[in-house]
């Protein structure tokens, strides 16, 4: 296929602790895999520590939060935000820094302190989102986003599966070069392509229901054609 697909990440979006234990033990380390995101019902629900610790038990894989969305508050409690999913053994933090730069600067700049690894995204997959299709946030504000991110260093950015002429516009706009990787939501239930993405070199591609719910995920993981080609 035309894009170099690197990894699969499961997104773990279930409350119930049992389930995720089951589905982390059936797949584990493999090699498709690049890591685990968790969002904030297991978060909320459990707290970060031992939903950490559950996986841990299990894999060695790097932990993503998501919190869904992250970095929307003031400046200053992005300090507050990188010590507590570091003291909780989180590795990577995904941020939608729609509160504007000031934000973003000092939300990096505390998890970067605290050798964590930041993601920064600026457009989700569903409809009216962007102000072109229906929704509250400007276009051209999204790819500030993406292009200041890349000035204050970060090289993962958040692009939707679903939406790859936007992802396109993005990565030129906000000239996002080869040293950049991309990780994508939209994988599996909502029917993102990835064949539509030519212009990515490396891509994580985030999957929710579609894994969560197969009967047998190392068996759907192995069906879907994907090979690993090696993860950064």
């Amino acid at each position: 296929m035309s894009s170099k697909v690197f990894s699969l990440i499961p997104a773990l979006d279930d409350p119930d602790l049992a389930n995720l234990d089951k589905l982390v033990q059936a797949v584990g380390n493999h090699p498709l895999l690049s890591g685990y995101k968790v969002g904030f019902a297991l978060g909320l629900t459990h707290g970060l520590p031992r939903v950490v610790e559950t996986i841990r038990r299990h894999s060695d894989k790097p932990i993503i939060y998501d919190h869904q969305k992250a970095a929307t508050d003031i400046p200053a409690t992005g300090k507050l935000f990188a010590r507590t999913l570091k003291s909780a053994g989180v590795d990577t933090a995904i941020l939608f820094p729609q509160a504007g730069p000031e934000t973003l600067k000092h939300w990096v700049a505390a998890l970067v302190e605290e050798d964590m690894k930041v993601l920064v995204g600026g457009i989700m997959t569903h409809p009216a989102y962007l102000q072109s299709e229906g929704g509250y946030l400007s276009d051209e504000g999204t790819v500030d986003i993406y292009r200041l991110s890349h000035q204050l260093g970060v090289r993962g950015f958040v692009v939707p599966l679903t939406k790859p002429h936007e992802a396109k516009r993005v990565v030129e706009q906000a000239h996002l070069g080869p040293d950049c990787e991309f990780y994508s939501p939209g994988f599996g239930a909502q029917g993102g392509d990835v064949t539509a993405f030519p212009f990515v070199r490396t891509h994580h591609l985030i999957v929710g229901r579609a894994l969560l719910q197969a009967s047998d995920p190392a068996a759907w993981l192995d069906a879907t054609g994907l090979t690993l080609r090696g993860v950064p």
